[in-house]
């Protein structure tokens, strides 16, 4: 079994198998239209000692272009949340999607003082406001430490638990914007989302996010046709799409997992042996829209193992964060398995992928493609 990190770097963007036979059955809670309308705030918990809010937009309005002929951007913005003193740490955020039709998730990244003026650079390289960023921040390195997606909304932790955001640090927000919710002929409509931060001062155990990834394998259903139904075809499809290298994407996560075997069908999971010792806090799973069901658990199958997720019924529009009910501390040698299910034979059903041609669906960071990825909250 191969070793990985407990911080894992994102395979493809942002996520071996059994078998079983895809069902048809309506889909459970699949709002699909993505959203339609800008995003309200939920309202704030009270701040705790200490704490205070800092609301943060992206500098100017945004108006997607999808390239290469895709409905897919992922554009990074880069703000100054004018942090000054040393010992400041983030205890929680709120992404607001100002324009609900075309925002499909944000990640939030923190990138430290001495890397900021590399990112200005690329800002100003790239036309137009922000730049792209399939992958990750599009900047060298920069920490996951936070995320949006439908149904997420603050989680609090211990408060003796963040984020470190050290002077000088800066926020880039990364938004995956999707044009399939708009009408055939609708332009997609600018954008200016927004986050509130809750701050506070330490000292704070350290907080980080780990991802735990599997491979997508799902072929067409029995009753598709389609030149994208031959697997090679699909895996280009996305490399054309995102212009990246699809194919070596692919199987160094399957080579990872499953020692480079693909078993297609609609189960796929995938084991991450950790290699030092961590405490987990709170976990989330993420997948598109022909997830049916994700668990994380932890050393399945031997004495001690327990579950530290379980979506049996995926909802693309409930994808928040769950406290653990107790931290789980992790030692070296343990595994963490991510195992996600999807059904092809929802894209019938889905309004925003009915009408596109039918796809052997591999790891991608297209709404029309798929992750499985168990996000978690951590400290080392």
């Amino acid at each position: 079994m191969k070793r990985t990190p407990l911080v894992l770097a994102l395979i493809a963007a942002l996520a071996a198998g059994c078998g079983g036979a895809a069902t048809t059955a309506a889909p459970a809670a699949q709002h699909s239209g993505m959203h339609g309308k800008a995003a309200t705030v939920p309202a704030a918990a009270p701040l705790r000692q200490g704490e205070e809010f800092v609301t943060l937009k992206m500098p100017q309005p945004y108006t997607t272009k999808p390239p290469n002929g895709g409905t897919d951007e992922y554009r990074c913005f880069l703000i100054d949340p004018k942090i000054t003193a040393a010992d400041t740490y983030l205890m929680g955020t709120q992404f607001a999607a100002q324009n609900g039709d075309v925002v499909h998730h944000a990640i939030l990244y923190r990138l430290d003082a001495g890397k900021v003026a590399e990112a200005q650079a690329t800002d100003a390289a790239a036309p137009g406001e922000g730049w792209g960023c399939f992958g990750d921040a599009g900047v060298g390195d920069a920490d996951w430490i936070g995320h949006w997606a439908p149904g997420t909304s603050e989680v609090l932790l211990d408060p003796k638990l963040g984020y470190p955001m050290p002077a000088g640090s800066a926020l880039i927000m990364q938004v995956h914007y999707s044009t399939l919710a708009l009408a055939q002929g609708q332009v997609a409509g600018p954008d200016q989302s927004s986050v509130r931060m809750r701050l506070a001062h330490g000292p704070h155990k350290a907080l980080l996010t780990a991802l735990f990834q599997a491979p997508i394998e799902l072929p067409c259903t029995a009753r598709e046709k389609g030149a994208l139904c031959d697997r090679k075809a699909a895996i280009a499809d996305v490399g054309r799409r995102f212009a990246d290298d699809a194919e070596q994407r692919t199987e160094q996560l399957l080579q990872f997992c499953s020692g480079g075997k693909a078993a297609p069908g609609p189960t796929q999971h995938c084991d991450h042996q950790i290699e030092g010792p961590s405490t987990l806090y709170a976990m989330a799973g993420h997948m598109h829209l022909l997830g049916r069901a994700i668990k994380v658990e932890l050393n399945p199958g031997k004495p001690g193992g327990q579950t530290l997720l379980d979506v049996p019924e995926y909802n693309f529009d409930n994808q928040a964060l769950q406290p653990l009910p107790e931290p789980v501390t992790l030692k070296k040698g343990d595994v963490v398995r991510v195992t996600c299910t999807h059904d092809a034979g929802l894209r019938a059903q889905l309004p925003l992928l009915a009408k596109l041609p039918p796809r052997y669906v591999v790891w991608g960071e297209g709404t029309q493609d798929e992750m499985c990825l168990g996000i978690a909250v951590a400290s080392s």
